[in-house]
């Protein structure tokens, strides 16, 4: 699950802290990386609960309404189509998902208040209406309903934000790039596979967590040399009065570029200017993309550097 764009942004804030710490324990900085790696791999798994945990709330409130005095004919007789979801319910059993809840005591039990705002938005969009509307029924339709529903109302939803930053500060910037993950799962979803339908694995492969370990202390390890080459390039400027941020990214980019050979330059150029719009100055993307760009072709001139 956990892809190098994420990894890309974890080590840029691990890295930044490090320096910010006084750059005391290598180490201790490397374990704070892969815990924040695998806090986001929670924070997947504590999204997929998060469905099943909406489904169960509504399926009380349908309860709730059958013993009032003064029940209706539709709370005595509901339509049970979203409480009865098959996606669901194949997620509800899942294996993995329950082991995780059971490992990590993870419930949204304590967040009623988000409970019953998730569900209102949810009975009142266009989704649902359709959806519990249709005269169709298959475990397909169930499946693209949650598809659909996850990606109009949980993501960049407000309160939700809020309650997951409430509960680990590790989740600030991850749940951007989580939430695609979640869409990604209920796509792979068969029933065939029932309650072993298996979730997505916190790294694809070993070479994933290589990748990872390997970048991150090559940036550290040969920070004099990185900040050579940025001091060497960038326009005149002294490097005291760059923004430690810019720096600290560079210095990032230059250790993929020049320890990856399998990865692009422009790949791994992209991806860290796309990194400063979101960390660093409104400036940063431009100059970053310059000085880089210059110190490539420094590096290519000098043949230090063979790859496009």
């Amino acid at each position: 699950m956990i892809n190098r764009v994420l990894i890309r942004l974890k080590i840029v804030q691990i890295i930044y802290a490090y320096y910010q710490n006084g750059g005391k324990n290598l180490d201790t900085a490397e374990k704070e990386l892969f815990f924040s790696l695998s806090k986001a791999y929670d924070l997947y798994n504590y999204l997929l609960l998060l469905m099943v945990e909406v489904t169960r709330y509504a399926n009380k409130r349908l309860d709730e309404k059958k013993h009032k005095l003064t029940a209706s004919k539709e709370d005595l007789n509901p339509n049970t189509r979203f409480v009865e979801n098959r996606f669901i319910a194949q997620l509800e059993v899942n294996k993995q998902l329950n082991a995780f809840a059971a490992n990590q005591k993870k419930t949204w039990e304590a967040e009623d208040g988000l409970l019953k705002s998730l569900l209102e938005q949810i009975v009142q969009s266009d989704i649902y209406k359709e959806y519990m509307a249709s005269e169709t029924t298959s475990y397909e339709e169930d499946r693209e309903f949650w598809r659909k529903i996850y990606k109009k109302i949980f993501f960049n939803n407000t309160q939700l934000d809020a309650v997951l930053e409430d509960q680990s500060l590790y989740w600030n910037d991850d749940k951007e790039i989580v939430d695609t993950f979640v869409l990604k799962t209920i796509k792979r979803f068969d029933p065939k596979n029932g309650e072993k339908q298996a979730l997505l694995p916190e790294f694809k492969d070993e070479e994933d967590q290589d990748f990872a370990r390997r970048l991150f202390r090559r940036t550290i390890l040969n920070a004099d040399y990185y900040r050579h080459l940025i001091s060497e390039n960038s326009r005149n400027w002294d490097l005291n009065r760059v923004a430690i941020m810019d720096v600290v990214i560079m210095q990032i980019a230059l250790a993929e570029i020049l320890s990856f050979p399998n990865i692009p330059v422009n790949v791994s150029l992209n991806e860290y200017v796309e990194i400063a719009k979101l960390y660093s100055t409104p400036k940063s993307g431009g100059f970053i993309n310059g000085t880089l760009d210059g110190i490539v072709n420094q590096l290519k001139k000098e043949n230090k550097l063979t790859k496009n």
